[in-house]
């Protein structure tokens, strides 16, 4: 039986959303978020933090998943559509909108990205037994991108196995369009 904590979506305003303890033996943490009406999960040892939508700042000859990028405390973050890379219907940003920020291995170093989801719903607790693996068949997103599925009560999850969401080069072609800080006109504060 799963057993879930309710991410406070107002405490997630400009500030970290506190990350609960990792993995207790055979389970698996997930912040869990939507995507087309489907829900989606990833190993929370994975995530920074989980921001409202802000205004992202295009940036040119990027990938077409690539939104933009956000000015995080001095830091320029690259923000990607899911829906985009999953070849899902783009949807209008809404008061659920968020941006939950990731770390990737970037040339060996840890980095952060950030990813649009349509919401965020709940860190939950999964028993690594209680993971399948992805099915072959009847995905609505490529199964490459799938580390298993796992069952919270009536709701499946689609555990995202983010390294492969995103090759090497994508993330990396990522990065190398991104301006300085200075570039973006963002202050350092926000």
């Amino acid at each position: 039986m799963a057993q879930s904590q309710q991410i406070d979506k107002n405490a997630t305003s400009e500030q970290e959303t506190q990350k609960p303890a990792k993995k207790k033996h055979n389970n698996l943490q997930l912040l869990t978020f939507l995507l087309d009406n489907e829900i989606y999960g990833t190993d929370i040892s994975q995530i920074q933090e989980v921001l409202e939508y802000r205004k992202v700042t295009p940036v040119p000859r990027t990938p077409d998943f690539m939104l933009g990028v956000i000015n995080l405390r001095g830091q320029v973050v690259p923000v990607v559509d899911l829906r985009r890379q999953f070849e899902m219907q783009v949807s209008e940003v809404t008061v659920n909108t968020c941006i939950v920020i990731v770390d990737v291995i970037v040339e060996g170093e840890k980095t952060a990205l950030g990813l649009l989801a349509d919401a965020v719903k709940e860190v939950l607790e999964l028993n690594i037994i209680d993971i399948t693996p992805p099915p072959r068949i009847g995905s609505s997103i490529d199964t490459r991108y799938i580390s298993g599925m796992g069952k919270n009560g009536d709701d499946f999850i689609i555990i995202l196995n983010l390294a492969r969401v995103f090759s090497p080069d994508e993330i990396e072609g990522v990065f190398d369009a991104l301006p300085s800080s200075e570039e973006t006109g963002e202050s350092a504060t926000e």
